[in-house]
């Protein structure tokens, strides 16, 4: 009798175990990817890990924020800080898991200590990356900001340019085009790859770690220390993990831990 009592209370134990289950909001590329592939080490841990593909910034957060899904996987922390301001809600960071790395580019010099004064450089046109082209350059050594700290930083923002760089505007999926007719142009990893050019041996300059841009996973106050999250956290953070993404992606994804 106490052996079966024994036995009874190892599956209920088992089940209770096996019985976790997250559902986490991403986008497709490169964040459903790398869930997909932490999914087998959750399930040796017990946890079933159930990704929905969202092609929108929007719904993600709103999902969790109403507890229809435990986590979300697309986003940077610029972009959750603006979002809780917005929105009024309390979403929070648990791990930085990678970075997309943005990059300066050039066809007409092969080091940053080649350009020119008055170079030509061509810069996002919209406030989140150009603000990244901003602390880009500043990370060069080039300019210098009025606050070195603003990610939404513009040209009129700018408080040191010894090289007295010209700065031109354009929409990002155009710069890669423009490469021949600038000194200098900063563009976005998914445009440089479109436009064949490699960022770990193409770019003069890109950004690395701690780049305040790394893509997060994030949930919500009352779900950050749960024991599937941290099952979650731990996954992501595994050297497994890292050489996947620098195996996979070959530097146009990098990780961030």
């Amino acid at each position: 009798m106490k052996k079966l009592l024994a036995i009874f209370a190892a599956v209920a134990a088992f089940s209770a175990h096996a019985d976790e289950t997250l559902t986490v909001a991403a986008s497709a590329v490169p964040h459903a990817e790398i869930l997909e592939f932490v999914k087998p080490t959750l399930a040796k841990e017990g946890v079933t890990l159930n990704v929905k593909v969202f092609n929108d910034y929007v719904q993600p957060n709103v999902q969790v924020d109403q507890k229809r899904m435990d986590a979300n996987f697309f986003q940077h922390q610029p972009y959750l800080d603006e979002f809780n301001k917005g929105k009024g809600t309390h979403l929070v960071s648990v791990a930085k898991v990678h970075v997309e790395p943005f990059g300066a580019y050039s066809d007409k010099i092969k080091n940053l200590a080649d350009l020119p004064d008055g170079a030509t450089v061509a810069l996002p046109n919209d406030a989140t990356n150009e603000g990244r082209a901003f602390l880009l350059l500043v990370k060069a050594g080039l300019i210098t900001l009025k606050d070195p700290s603003s990610i939404t930083a513009k040209p009129s923002d700018v408080l040191q340019n010894p090289k007295a760089l010209k700065f031109r505007e354009l929409e990002a999926a155009t710069l890669p085009r423009v490469l021949t007719q600038v000194d200098l142009a900063l563009i976005n990893t998914n445009y440089a790859l479109t436009a064949k050019l490699d960022p770990t041996k193409d770019a003069l300059i890109i950004e690395g770690q701690e780049s305040p841009y790394a893509n997060i996973l994030v949930t919500r106050e009352d779900n950050k220390d749960s024991p599937a999250i941290q099952k979650l956290v731990a996954a992501l953070h595994s050297p497994e993990t890292k050489q996947f993404i620098e195996t996979k992606y070959k530097g146009a994804v990098v990780p961030a831990f």
